[in-house]
């Protein structure tokens, strides 16, 4: 039922219109099986998910050839063709690859050779679990308040501090972490290491439960000591690691909203045509048409931002800060308006616990703040406006 005619725009290939048939189909087989189990074992079925996945041979994509993937470099259309097919099918199977992403991102794109074989090898197989560690207690979007620190100490740093709200916690098999090294104030003074689940000083203090759970927690270094051959890129550089790592990835958040939406107005659809009412349909009420109207528009112009974005990034340039801004709070913000609307046109049904539109509602609600909150797109986008003045 999903409308597909968006893969004839111009910022695909084939190989891209291929990948989006694939990674459908195999959703429509896989996925229900998969998360059958999700509120009884959250963690195994997060695990499973991304064995079934690098089985599938999906989650090379979220590498670059260098570690074992399947293009020179991330192909951002891609992971946000697969982000969106699996938001759509269900959310915490769009979180699990969207994991193996991002917690390998800062690899991805700045680590040594050595780095890359070992870890991203392993991710593309889906046999390691990846973590991205950059935000804590009282430095969510303001990364220049870390306070987490990394003191030099001959061959390795050693790690002091906490971070939280940290996805896949108790669950990765490393994690790549952003901490103070000191070579300059504020942001410029971070770097950015690998930290294995078995390293001591090293524990998850906290598993954090929320509305849609997944998992997530808080990370605790006790004089946790990493080898310096675990620092990600240069010293001092973790910033524009953590930033150009983002740039990649939140044009695939949107994407994620995305398939929810599209989830959302599919059921919508086959609901209010079936819907008996007042001698008709649900669907005949003109203002039901209306809230159609506004979630198919939603949809469409999240689409071209988010695509725009992703073509942007893979065909023209290196960075893609306000594009991915964009994308990012377009998308979200009105995915949520999307489902809402599905949830109120489903009637007693929206709110029943279990109904697919009462799953997206709390779904969806997260991809408004993680990976740069909606206000902070709004900041990036002014600044960039006034920037090119």
């Amino acid at each position: 039922m999903t409308d597909t005619t968006y893969l004839h725009w111009p910022f695909f290939e084939d190989r891209h219109k291929e990948l989006a048939r694939v990674i459908d189909a195999w959703a429509t087989e896989n996925v229900c099986r998969l998360t059958a189990n999700e509120h009884e074992d959250l963690d195994q079925t997060c695990r499973d998910i991304v064995h079934a996945l690098g089985e599938a041979g999906f989650t090379r994509y979220a590498v670059p050839a260098s570690g074992g993937g399947e293009y020179d470099k991330l192909d951002v259309r891609s992971l946000c063709l697969i982000r969106e097919a699996l938001g759509k099918h269900h959310a915490l199977a769009d979180f699990a690859f969207a994991m193996q992403g991002l917690g390998s991102g800062p690899i991805s794109l700045f680590g040594s050779p050595e780095q890359q074989q070992h870890y991203l090898q392993r991710v593309a197989a889906g046999e390691y679990l990846s973590a991205f560690a950059l935000s804590e207690p009282e430095a969510g979007s303001d990364v220049a308040a870390m306070t987490t620190s990394a003191s030099d100490d001959g061959d390795s740093y050693i790690l002091n501090g906490v971070k939280t709200w940290i996805s896949n916690a108790g669950i990765a098999d490393f994690y790549t972490v952003f901490a103070r090294t000191g070579e300059a104030p504020g942001a410029k003074g971070i770097s950015c290491f690998i930290v294995e689940a078995n390293t001591p000083g090293f524990e998850v203090s906290e598993r954090i439960d929320l509305v849609a759970p997944h998992p997530l927690g808080t990370l605790t270094f006790n004089n946790c000591r990493v080898p310096k051959s675990q620092l990600v890129g240069e010293a001092g550089r973790g910033f524009g690691v953590a930033m150009a790592t983002l740039d990649v990835f939140r044009s695939t958040v949107a994407a994620a909203a995305l398939g929810m939406a599209r989830r959302a107005m599919d059921e919508t659809l086959q609901h209010v045509s079936g819907r008996k009412l007042f001698g008709g349909v649900l669907s005949d009420l003109q203002l039901v048409q209306g809230k159609l109207s506004d979630m198919a528009l939603a949809i469409d112009s999240s689409a071209l931002l988010v695509f725009r974005s992703a073509w942007t990034k893979d065909c023209m340039a290196e960075r893609v800060t306000r594009e991915a801004a964009m994308a990012k709070l377009h998308a979200t913000e009105s995915a949520q308006q999307v489902i809402d609307a599905a949830v109120q046109l489903h009637g007693g049904k929206g709110v029943s616990k279990g109904h697919i539109v009462e799953s997206l509602y709390r779904d969806i609600r997260a991809l408004r703040i993680y990976e740069g909150a909606s206000e902070v797109q709004q900041t990036i986008i002014a600044r960039q406006a006034l920037a090119a003045m």
